[in-house]
């Protein structure tokens, strides 16, 4: 049916390649490029001898005119960003170029600023309408499944849904004392960040990990959450008919916020250059590269994850509550595409995402989050690729 174009080779971009070509009828080829040849080569190795044909390539994602030229060259029908949050808009200005659809995981970040947001992505609206090309926001899970959920509970469950609580849970053991269960980089940045929750038509911001409550989550037992920031609260509250309220939790480890205390205590989180033996290094870059590799943790992690939203509304004037949630075991993920849950959760809604839109299902002008297309086809394609859900009518509710 298509071909796609998969740029980035680290753990979320292996679990799209695979599961690209556990669905051959639909991604009959894919092209895996990154900075770094060699990492593709090596994923294409695991992913050969199947009917989707395999290429590799190598391509500097900060610079459009050499993607311009190379997407030109490939001819994909849809370019899959699984790159750093920073390149979304020059990987962007590349697809309305070359009039290729464009779907990513994650909202644009800038280097310089530990600050994330859609405007900067929202402003090429106009330009993909006319352009008659499609871009999908921020197919992951979170955002990504977490729209669709919620789309999905607007449509059949709510005339109006007043409240959402996103958790996202983590039970994961991977055995050190310390890492990140995806880009170390991004990953510290999001959660030493200030939080903030939606309500009564404004943001609210909070210190850091400020708020905390405990959840018990099915599967995975009472949990410690923190409310952070998180992008899709920006586009559910423009798109939740009724909306009042949107907050985001997500689970640490008491020792996890031990460490990164220390960490910030010390500077190792900072992103401002400093000089080090006649060089400019960044700490948190640094930090990085001296962290365990995400894309190491599949074979030792053990344990579940449980991500999953819950709602508060109305449906035919009366009150009503309903959870919908997923959860993944880290080993299952690893047997299957070699992952352990974080990237699988990540990676497989992206792959379906590309899949709506290949199909037509998803095909639509213009730059779109999740929420604003048909959630139907995304969810049962969720229980078909590996991500099965649950529904819950009565569920305990987040003070």
């Amino acid at each position: 049916m298509g071909k796609a174009l998969i740029i980035g080779a680290g753990a979320v971009a292996s679990v799209v390649a695979h599961k690209c070509c556990q669905n051959p009828d639909v991604f009959e080829e894919i092209c895996i490029a990154s900075r770094t040849r060699s990492k593709c080569d090596a994923l294409k190795r695991e992913l050969d001898g199947g009917r989707t044909k395999v290429e590799t390539a190598q391509v500097d994602a900060d610079k459009v005119p050499e993607l311009v030229q190379f997407i030109r060259e490939v001819k994909p029908d849809i370019v899959i960003n699984v790159a750093l949050p920073y390149q979304d808009l020059t990987i962007m200005d590349a697809c309305l170029e070359t009039k290729v659809d464009y779907l990513d995981t994650a909202n644009y970040e800038p280097p310089e600023t530990a600050h994330f947001e859609y405007k900067w992505q929202w402003d090429y609206r106009d330009r993909f309408e006319k352009a008659g090309v499609t871009a999908v926001l921020g197919s992951g899970f979170d955002p990504g499944v977490t729209g669709v959920f919620s789309a999905y509970a607007q449509k059949h469950y709510f005339d109006e849904i007043h409240s959402i609580d996103i958790v996202d849970a983590n039970a994961g053991d991977h055995g050190y004392k310390f890492a990140t269960n995806f880009n170390p980089e991004i990953n510290i940045r999001e959660v030493s960040a200030k939080g903030s929750y939606f309500e009564n038509g404004k943001f609210i911001k909070t210190e850091p990990m400020e708020i905390k409550r405990v959840y018990d989550l099915p599967q995975i037992g009472p949990k410690d959450i923190y409310l952070l920031h998180h992008e899709e609260l920006e586009s559910l509250a423009l798109n939740m008919k009724g909306i009042k309220r949107i907050r985001f939790w997500m689970t640490f480890s008491q020792s996890y916020l031990d460490h990164l205390r220390a960490l910030e205590d010390v500077g190792m989180t900072s992103i401002e250059p400093i000089e080090f033996e006649g060089k400019q290094i960044v700490p948190l870059q640094f930090l990085k590269a001296v962290l365990p590799d995400p894309s190491t943790l599949g074979p030792r992690t053990k344990g579940k994850t449980n991500i999953g939203c819950i709602f508060q509304g109305v449906k035919d004037g009366k009150e009503r509550t309903y959870y919908v949630y997923n959860i993944c075991d880290h080993q299952e993920c690893y047997r299957e595409v070699g992952s352990q849950a974080v990237a699988y959760t990540a990676g497989v809604p992206a792959m379906i995402g590309a899949m709506m839109v290949l199909t037509g299902k998803w095909k639509k002008a213009g730059v779109h989050n999740v929420e604003e297309f048909d959630p139907d086809p995304f969810m049962e394609a969720m229980n078909r690729c590996g991500l099965a859900w649950h529904e819950d009518f009565a569920p305990e509710l987040i003070d």
